[in-house]
């Protein structure tokens, strides 16, 4: 059997396990490259996943990184089922197609900002509303606990991850020449004690191990802390009247921040004169299919909703569905708490509220979620100084905090404590969805705590795994990419500022209006200078 990994090597983003046995050739999850434009120029890489040569899919969870090509993969030929859980199926629908309007509005606006500088190139989304809308008849649903049998030769069964709503982990029963083997893909395994969702399901038993290593270099804070630092962020804004910006992910990371403010509305620590706007079409629709889905949650939310309260609602709350709902935010004096998406800061509305409130002194920007490389999000918690927003540089002036205690993913002692459990210390383990330094320290604390044999792939990497034997490389791509070459660019750099200083006495002969021009030009070229010095500068700390 070859395993073949497309996303989730080396990077958080981008989930995606391509398996081919002697019968069948599917997939585990099929996720959207997030990040820096190298990283989402993958996301229109369709040779490495042959579509149209796979049988079917199977969807851990609805989040982007590990869904959000699914209508790609549909554009370009794929036609089998796609298995998920029920409330994953549900969210499906509404994710896809909140990113094929993304797809579609950006394509747009990158036409309209070629046509005003008098260019025409030809520029497509990813995919359309129609690719998404395609996927929606393709889905299959499974309950937790229920084996199902998508091809000879294989079983399947999902068992809760404690993610978010529906998040699954896959167990994987294959039978390839006689022989049987399990595999295990644990998905995004959730933080214990999380609001809204049960602790994730412990497993003893596999052959192998695909396992996920988001934060595998630290714990997160404990829940009580996390609810008075969000409490905190809450004065220091509403004491100076200014707003509190949360940028969340559509799924689960609102709906835990509703729960919370919910349990700060109860202890007398959210001021029952603050507004609190939902605003995300996106949320709001997924807010109902948490509501729809109320088996799936914890005991604890159970027995509040039979109770008659809903911890997802408060009297304060307010939901903004329209763009129009959505200015009039930004239009109103006083303080709030924002909440909108995307949790990443890389596209929908919260782009706007950054742009009112990043420059604020007294404001709040609350950062709840994990922020990939090269996302604004990332940038503002690494420090820097100016964000640019809608081709405008925004001062940030606002107070950033960093509230890691909300995070849907397990912490370092969670995710070894998870491990720990396998009874089959042979089981070789493959670190996947983390950043290399994340990998690196877990990897390190695996071997020496519990003593399992741990590989990081690297992306493209295939492997070939058989019953009782250690896996094999077929393919390792480099691990260390070329160098960048820097020289030739500061040379060419260097050489024009030595031109502009040699004009310099024609320049300031030129009309007022024209020398702003100039000025304003030169200004957007230092502060992308300055930029480059303070990520510098963070890297070495």
């Amino acid at each position: 059997m070859k395993i073949k990994f497309l996303g989730a090597a080396r990077e958080v983003t981008g989930s995606c396990f391509i398996i081919e046995t002697d019968q069948v050739r599917f997939a585990v999850d099929c996720g959207m490259h997030q990040g820096g434009s190298d990283v989402e120029m993958r996301n229109w890489d369709i040779e490495a996943y042959h579509p149209s040569h796979i049988d079917f899919f199977v969807i851990t969870h609805a989040h982007i990184d590990h869904s959000g090509l699914l209508p790609r993969m549909v554009q370009n030929g794929f036609k089998g089922p796609v298995y998920a859980t029920e409330p994953t199926g549900d969210l499906l629908k509404i994710l896809l197609l909140d990113s094929a309007h993304i797809q579609e509005t950006e394509a747009t606006s990158k036409i309209r900002r070629m046509q005003r500088y008098g260019k025409t190139e030809k520029i497509v989304p990813l995919y359309s509303t129609k690719n998404a809308e395609a996927v929606c008849p393709l889905i299959k649903t499974k309950r937790y606990n229920e084996p199902f049998f998508p091809a000879d030769g294989i079983k399947a069964n999902f068992k809760d991850a404690g993610h978010i709503l529906g998040a699954a982990i896959l167990e994987l029963f294959v039978e390839e020449n006689g022989a049987a083997i399990k595999l295990v893909f644990s998905g995004d395994i959730g933080r214990r004690h999380q609001l809204l969702m049960e602790d994730p399901v412990t497993i003893s038993d596999a052959d192998y191990l695909f396992m996920e290593s988001t934060y595998g270099d630290r714990d997160h804070k404990g829940e009580e802390d996390s609810l008075n630092e969000m409490a905190e962020a809450i004065q220091y804004s509403y004491s100076r009247g200014e707003k509190i910006i949360i940028p969340a992910f559509a799924v689960e990371r609102t709906q835990e921040m509703l729960y919370s403010l919910y349990l700060l509305d109860i202890k007398g620590k959210l001021p029952k004169d603050m507004p609190v706007y939902l605003d995300s079409p996106l949320a709001i629709k997924a807010t109902e299919i948490f509501r729809r889905h109320h088996a799936y949650l914890d005991t604890d939310t159970q027995n509040i909703l039979k109770k008659g309260e809903d911890p997802l609602d408060l009297p304060q709350l307010q939901f903004s569905s329209s763009t129009e709902q959505s200015m009039r935010i930004n239009e109103m004096e006083g303080s709030a708490i924002v909440i909108s998406a995307s949790g990443m800061c890389n596209a929908g509305r919260i782009r706007h509220h950054l742009r009112h409130n990043l420059w604020r002194p007294g404001a709040s920007i609350v950062f709840v979620g994990f922020q990939a490389q090269g996302t604004p999000g990332r940038k503002i918690i690494e420090g820097a100084k100016k964000i640019r927003i809608f081709n405008e540089d925004i001062a940030v002036k606002a107070k950033i905090w960093t509230i890691g205690g909300f995070s849907a993913h397990a912490g370092q002692s969670q995710l070894l404590d998870w491990l720990g459990h396998f009874q089959n210390k042979k089981m070789p383990v493959f670190l996947v969805h983390g950043e290399a330094g994340a990998q690196d320290t877990l990897a390190a604390l695996i071997r020496e705590k519990l003593g399992f044999d741990v590989a990081i792939p690297e992306y493209l990497e295939e492997i070939t795994v058989k019953a009782g034997a250690k896996p094999e490389v077929l393919k390792r791509p480099p691990a260390v990419p070329p160098p960048v070459e820097l020289t030739p660019l500061l040379a060419d750099l260097k050489t024009k500022l030595d031109y502009l200083y040699s004009q310099l006495g024609n320049i300031q002969e030129l009309p007022a209006s024209r020398q702003v021009e100039f000025l304003e030009l030169l200004k957007q070229a230092s502060m992308n200078i300055d930029e480059i010095k303070i990520r510098d500068s963070n890297t070495r700390k």
